[in-house]
Parts: structure tokens; C-alpha cells; sequence
């Protein structure tokens, strides 16, 4: 099985999805001669030809319009978005269109568009390149919304986004994209959309992330351990729909919970996580629950790595929440 990080695993499944479908169409800011800005499209472009992986304008709502129209007339676009940050152009396309076809048209219209996105600091991109808006895309029925932390799991959860009939925002993790490496399979599979996986198992505090800062919790529980406090991990991989079961089991077993997001704190998707647990687990928490976030600041240059959680502030809300 070969070793792959996260954008050759990305391209990996765009190919099988290119070569399986011929409906498929990528389109884009530089996916094509050039490959897309990370690479993640590179060769696809001589192998597929221009029809079928399209540069297009510095546009973002066209991009996304012309995915909907793509998507409505049996096409099943792959649109990218270059920067996360760029999304906002094309958000009423992708909220007040994409998000509701399917809806307004009784479902004869459903809309099969997954948009891929980076996402997240890490990269010394300022506050242009690094932001993390999935709470915005979260709040919107008729969205899912993916954001996986290994090569592993970004193959097997794009190529089932691929084959999904409602529209995906598909966001991939930039700070980690060639640092994280992992056996991937060369063939097709896929990884169930809206489960969780608990990486690792504790007994004393819940510790809950997506993209990049499941790494950032799987140190900080090295850490804990290393003082003798045994902390369960866990990857939630979907954020829309998340898995409030295996999330819920979790933390009534621990009584204890840590959330952790790159995103601003205040009205983070964090929130939703720690209110949702609450509804379930309160008879069971011994302490309340803690959020570890960014700072509800722009995101900074010189001090990204100041404004970025890491796993000493994660040890400390481990803490926190055991001396309560």
C-alpha cells in the first residue's frame, strides 16, 4: 500500500472520480495546466484535456454559478476554491442557491456540486490565507460540510462526497497537506460521511477536533498521559452532519470534555459541540466544558503561531477541567 499526504490522496480520488464518471468536471482558479496553487490537481489537466478541467477567471461566484448550472443539467462539477478565505464572494450562490435546490424544487432538482476548499492557518498566509470559516457554512440546511485530518481518511471521504446527489463543501486542512502522511490505497473506498472516529481511548477527559488540530489533541494527550491523565481522542472528520452519538458516548463515560478549533472562538463551531453535549451528558459532566480556539481577532501574521491553539494550552484546559 502506498504512503501518500493529503494532497496526493486528494488527487488520488479525483482521478478515480474522472476516470469512473465521465459527468465529472473540475473547475477553477489554476486547476489546470498548473496543477491548482497546492498541487492537488496537478497532471489532471493532460490527462482529462481542458474540457474537463477548466480554468477559469478570478471569479468565485461565477465558479460556484456555473457549478449549480453544471449540476442541475446532469453534469456533477468539482469546483475549487483556491483559498477559503476567497469563498465569501460565491457565499450567496453557496447559501441562498446550492444549499436549497433541492428543497425548493420538491427534489427534482438535487444538486450534486463539492466544492474543495483549504482551509486554516499554518502557513504563514496572513490573514488573507488562513482563515477558518466553517461555522458559517454549518449553519446552512442543506450543506454537508467535511474536513478530514489524514490522507487516509481525505481520499475515502472525498470519493464519498463524490457520490453524494446534495451539494458538499469539502474543506482540506492546508497547514497539514504534505505533513501528514499515512498508508492510503491506490483503488476506490470510501469513508462513511457523519461518523467520528475515536482515535485513541481514555478514561478522564474528552478531547474533540477536526483538520489540523487533530494532531494538535493527539500531542496534548502524549502530554497528559506523561502526568499519569488518560484522555480519549476524538477526529469528528464530518461537521454537517457531526456524530453527536459517538461524541455523547464518549463524554458520559469521561464526565470531562475538551473542544478545540482553529476558528474564532465566539459563535465557533465549538459552541455548537459543547451545547449539544450539554443537552445529553450534563448529569454525567464533572466539570464544565472547556473550549480551546483561536483568538476573536483577524488572523495575524508575525503571531500565528500565538493565535493558533497547540497542545500546551490543550494540556492546560486538560487540566482545567480535572481541578475544577
Amino acid at each position: 500500500m502506498p504512503t501518500m499526504n493529503i494532497i496526493q490522496a486528494v488527487n488520488s480520488a479525483l482521478r478515480i472520480q474522472m476516470t469512473n464518471e465521465p459527468k465529472a468536471i473540475i473547475l477553477g482558479e489554476d486547476v489546470g495546466k498548473f496543477g491548482g496553487v497546492f498541487r492537488a490537481t496537478a497532471g489532471l489537466f493532460d490527462e482529462f484535456g481542458e474540457d474537463r478541467v477548466i480554468d477559469t477567471p478570478l471569479a468565485e461566484a461565477g465558479i460556484i454559478g456555473a457549478a449549480i448550472g453544471m449540476a442541475i443539467y446532469g453534469m456533477r462539477p468539482i469546483p475549487e476554491i483556491q483559498f477559503s478565505d476567497f469563498i465569501f464572494p460565491a457565499f450567496d450562490q453557496i447559501v441562498n442557491e446550492l444549499a436549497k435546490f433541492r428543497y425548493r424544487s420538491g427534489g427534482q432538482y438535487p444538486c450534486p456540486v463539492v466544492i474543495r476548499t483549504p482551509v486554516g492557518g499554518g502557513i504563514r498566509g496572513g490573514h488573507y490565507h488562513s482563515q477558518s470559516p466553517e461555522a458559517l457554512f454549518i449553519h446552512t440546511p442543506g450543506l454537508k460540510v467535511v474536513l478530514p485530518s489524514n490522507p487516509y481518511d481525505a481520499k475515502g471521504l472525498l470519493l464519498a462526497c463524490l457520490k453524494q446527489d446534495d451539494p458538499v463543501l469539502f474543506m482540506e486542512p492546508k497547514k497539514i497537506y504534505r505533513a501528514s502522511r499515512g498508508e492510503v490505497p491506490e483503488g476506490e473506498y470510501t469513508v462513511e460521511i457523519g461518523k467520528a472516529k475515536v482515535v485513541s481511548e481514555g478514561e478522564q477527559v474528552t478531547l474533540i477536533a477536526y483538520g489540523a488540530m487533530v494532531d494538535i489533541i493527539k500531542d496534548a494527550a502524549k502530554k497528559a498521559a506523561e502526568i499519569g491523565i488518560s484522555c480519549e481522542v476524538i477526529d469528528l472528520r464530518t461537521l454537517l452532519p457531526f456524530d453527536i452519538e459517538t461524541i455523547t458516548e464518549s463524554v458520559t463515560k469521561t464526565g470531562r470534555a475538551v473542544v478545540v478549533h482553529e476558528a474564532p472562538k465566539t459563535c465557533g463551531f465549538g459552541a455548537e459541540l459543547a451545547s449539544s453535549l450539554y443537552e445529553r451528558c450534563l448529569a454525567s459532566l464533572e466539570a464544565p466544558i472547556e473550549r480551546v480556539c483561536g483568538f476573536d481577532t483577524p488572523f495575524p501574521y508575525s503571531l500565528e503561531h500565538e493565535y493558533m491553539p497547540n497542545a500546551d494550552r490543550v494540556l492546560g484546559a486538560i487540566r482545567k477541567t480535572l481541578e475544577w
